[in-house]
């Protein structure tokens, strides 16, 4: 999907606000951005004198002087082309080498705002996201803001000043047609460079797109390693992926001519360029209009302004590429968060840890509404659960508390205070969670735990491990805390994930604690250790808790039964049980299919 702001046109060379996008970020280093261009001045300048250094030479081999006088200038003028010679790729260099800076500080500035932009972005975008692609669009676009910054500023300016001089040179110093072979060349060449480049640049956003899309089917599936293989599947995958692979193959195949074609055109426009210059020097040579130096100066200047020249067209393809890889970027950067803190936005203060839904509805879709006008309070302290089938809305629940999605109509309040109008950041920062699925990062088990507040001490991250009841488990581990548990936790069972959790949870020790299927994946021994644990954790603390399995809330204080988005029982595991509805049924349901031995 494209952005509005940024939109692509094919027939465009450049895309001159993606251009004034990056401006801000060279002026970071104002000093050597001055510099650098002092040196790139200081490099052209030498480069212009250096033909004419050559020409003196060659003169003076033909000149009938004194052997010694000869010697000294010949000498003299060796050593001055030698310096002229260093002073340009030394300026070259130091440019470099003062811009580098410049443009990895730029690089680092604009991933970093990438990333806290994409982290900023609602939960909707990141459901539908293709990790694969995106990672792929950031790293080309990052790239191409490299190429783009140095060779924009540093290359293609300075190309086109080199050009001008050498041809006000010529026109000087030998006449007209020297001048007008030259422009005439220039202007071919650069006109042929430009529409054959957007030309071809449908063929670049091809191998992009299946670039992209064969990376993400790669990482999908080996995302899901284990489930390829629960269905052995691992065949599909591969020819899966190899219809990715020959979109690229194909694609790649496109490109490769297309850019045969424009490299062909381009060396022929500089054939005959090339050719008619030494041609006319050699006809003014053998006129006696030019000296022999004269003549080498000319090709000197020819060869020196082709060179630049085909390095322009070069930069041109890389560039317009560039600007089709950043435009990915900046299209990241200008998607919104549907979810934003009001410009008034305060921090949330939670002093009692009260929960109030009043009159909420909510719905992913318009066709579909999910929460219909609930209404509840959660007492400060006190441990509510919300149970029912599948689909009833419990998890969304959850998520509205979070503020991942604003609710369709109705207030959700903590402590009074409406959580539309308090900060994100305070909000999140006073729940913690438990979820059902817990997904670690590829780290170490003491990592991972410490993710709940990354400034706890040793001792903290030891108290949390001991009581969500994993000592004994990471004592068995030849590692122990150092033990990696591989990428989204995957070498942990689903039980042991849930207790690094509720560690991580523990850890955080926030006033409001949310429960979501805590303990769906543990044994019974462990379930009861676990809920144990909770339970005294939970003291003082608001307990927010989704549950399947009934039996792990019967202690609540209040038990809300969802159906279709409604609540239509509420009260504790007795008197639900005594009213012979929703609950009594699901209690019932699942009493029977409690195993009667293992």
């Amino acid at each position: 999907m494209r952005s509005s702001r940024f939109p692509i046109n094919e027939n465009s060379a450049f895309n001159w606000r993606v251009l004034s996008k990056l401006w801000p970020f060279l002026t970071e280093f104002k000093t050597r951005v001055w510099l650098a261009l002092g040196c790139l001045v200081g490099a052209k300048l030498a480069s212009v004198t250096l033909p004419f250094v050559l020409k003196h030479i060659v003169d003076n081999l033909n000149l009938e002087s004194a052997a010694e006088t000869l010697l000294a200038i010949i000498i003299s003028l060796i050593i001055a082309y030698g310096a002229l010679r260093l002073a340009n790729v030394l300026f070259g260099e130091i440019r470099d080498m003062l811009f580098g800076r410049v443009t990895e500080r730029a690089m680092r500035r604009i991933g970093l705002k990438v990333f806290n932009h994409l982290h900023r972005l609602d939960l909707d975008f990141h459901l539908s996201r293709q990790t694969g692609g995106l990672s792929r669009d950031i790293e080309r676009g990052t790239s191409g803001i490299s190429f783009l910054m140095r060779f924009m500023v540093f290359n293609i300016g300075p190309t086109l000043l080199e050009i001008a001089m050498v041809i006000a040179v010529l026109l000087y110093n030998y006449g007209f047609t020297f001048a007008t072979v030259i422009l005439s060349s220039v202007i071919i060449y650069v006109t042929f460079s430009i529409k054959a480049t957007d030309w071809r640049t449908k063929y670049v956003k091809e191998l992009n797109q299946a670039d992209n899309l064969s990376n993400t089917r790669a990482i999908d599936s080996l995302l899901n390693f284990e489930t390829v293989k629960y269905f052995n599947n691992e065949e599909y995958e591969a020819s899966r992926y190899d219809v990715g692979l020959a979109n690229w193959e194909n694609a790649r195949r496109k490109n490769r001519l297309s850019l045969f074609a424009l490299n062909g055109g381009q060396a022929l426009i500089i054939a005959i360029a090339m050719t008619s210059m030494l041609a006319l020097a050699a006809i003014e040579v053998a006129n006696g209009a030019m000296t022999i130096g004269d003549f080498v100066l000319v090709n000197a200047f020819t060869m020196q302004i082709f060179m630049p020249l085909n390095f322009l067209g070069f930069v041109y393809r890389e560039i317009r590429g560039s600007l089709t890889n950043i435009e990915n970027l900046f299209e990241l950067l200008e998607k919104t968060p549907k979810i934003e803190n009001k410009a008034d936005a305060k921090d949330l203060n939670v002093s009692q840890g009260e929960i109030t839904f009043k009159n909420v509805s909510f719905k992913y879709h318009d066709k579909r509404d999910i929460i219909k006008d609930i209404s509840f309070t959660i007492k400060p302290g006190s441990k509510v659960a919300f149970v029912g089938e599948s689909g009833t809305g419990k998890s969304t629940l959850v998520k509205l508390l979070f503020r991942f999605y604003d609710i369709t109509k109705g207030q959700i309040l903590i402590d009074g205070q409406d959580i539309k109008t308090v900060t994100q950041e305070s909000l999140r920062k006073h729940i913690g969670i438990v979820p059902q699925d817990t997904v670690l990062f590829n780290d170490t088990l003491n990592e991972n735990i410490k993710y709940g507040q990354p400034n706890a001490s040793q001792q903290e991250i030891d108290e949390a491990i001991e009581l969500a009841h994993l000592r004994d488990f990471i004592s068995k581990l030849p590692d122990k805390e150092n033990t990696q548990v591989g990428e989204r936790g995957l070498k942990l069972s689903g039980g042991e994930k849930q207790r690094v959790a509720i560690a991580r949870t523990i850890l955080k020790r926030p006033p409001i604690m949310v429960f979501d299927e805590a303990t769906s994946s543990l044994d019974s021994q462990s379930e009861r250790l676990i809920l144990k644990a909770l339970s005294n954790i939970s003291e003082g603390h608001t307990s927010f808790v989704v549950a399947h399995r009934l039996s792990t809330i019967i202690d609540a204080d209040c038990i809300f039964v969802l159906k279709d988005g409604q609540i239509v029982e509420q009260g504790n595991h007795k008197q639900l049980l005594d009213k012979h509805g929703v609950y009594a049924d699901l209690w019932a349901t699942q009493s029977k299919n409690i195993p009667t031995n293992t």
